[in-house]
């Protein structure tokens, strides 16, 4: 089984990179939330792939990029996922909920699109890519959004049928019931992914005896920032001084080493101008 984790910038990606994650999360809701912007398609997707691109610039670890409903019809997605393999990524993963979506923890109805027209998205998606080895996950939110378990599963199969690479179902039950039963149930054969924010005290073990392959920790590093963030801002404006932050936070020669400033020293070197002697 694999853990995926998020990642909402460059440099978060670098350290989950050297923790040894084998792949990195791009998550709609943390990417919007470093703009100031809602998870509710107010980020365009040119800005997303703005946003994703520093971090494939960055990293060896492949990306799998959170690609909300697509964006639009099966066109749009098609020329998106094109766009995102142009610039390194590894895999768009796409939700079948009806555009504009709304975050599937957001207390609201959550209405999905039609299975036809989000199984045109994956074919278009997969006849246009020229990477073989470039991923399309298809993400069901049928149980999110109440639906049957019966619709959850016809959904997965027609969405394996259309040839996505992979299949996310999502749940944000307290404990991990539904996907249980979803996978008790579900015949297919490609990869099954989740994301158990939730249910998260589920032990991982039980997520590999129910037969999923990869689980995404889906939010956690932005949400950890954000606390430490505050706690910091707040003992600053509180003492008016940063004396007593030293030896608790990141090293300002630890930042500079994760940007790689020592190799741009070192090319200084070697491409500096000779200057000329004087005679």
């Amino acid at each position: 089984m694999s853990f995926i984790v998020e990642a909402h910038n460059a440099l978060a990606a670098k350290l989950a990179e050297r923790t040894g994650f084998e792949a990195i999360w791009a998550s709609s809701l943390t990417l919007s939330a470093t703009m100031g912007l809602r998870d509710a398609n107010e980020l365009t997707w040119t800005q997303v792939l703005s946003l994703v691109e520093p971090m494939t610039d960055f990293i060896q670890t492949p990306v799998l990029l959170d690609a909300d409903s697509g964006y639009g019809d099966f066109n749009i997605f098609a020329r998106f996922a094109k766009k995102a393999e142009a610039r390194g990524i590894a895999g768009v993963c796409i939700e079948d909920k009806a555009f504009p979506k709304r975050n599937s923890f957001a207390k609201t109805r959550h209405a999905l699109e039609d299975t036809s027209s989000f199984t045109a998205k994956i074919k278009a998606a997969k006849d246009g890519q020229t990477d073989p080895n470039f991923c399309v996950v298809a993400r069901t939110e049928a149980l999110v959004a109440g639906a049957s378990m019966d619709e959850a599963l016809a959904r997965a199969n027609a969405y394996e049928a259309a040839g996505a690479d992979a299949l996310f179902v999502h749940s944000k039950q307290a404990t991990a019931t539904e996907i249980q039963e979803f996978t008790r149930q579900w015949g297919g054969t490609i990869p099954l992914i989740i994301a158990p924010t939730t249910y998260a005290s589920t032990p991982t073990a039980d997520f590999e005896a129910m037969g999923v392959s990869a689980v995404i920790w889906a939010n956690h590093a932005l949400r950890a920032a954000t606390a430490s963030m505050e706690q910091v801002y707040g003992e600053i404006f509180a003492a008016k001084s940063v004396a007593g932050l030293e030896g608790r936070i990141t090293p300002v020669q630890d930042l500079l080493a994760l940007t790689q400033t020592d190799e741009l020293l070192d090319a200084e070197q070697k491409y500096a101008p000779v200057k000329p002697k004087v005679r």
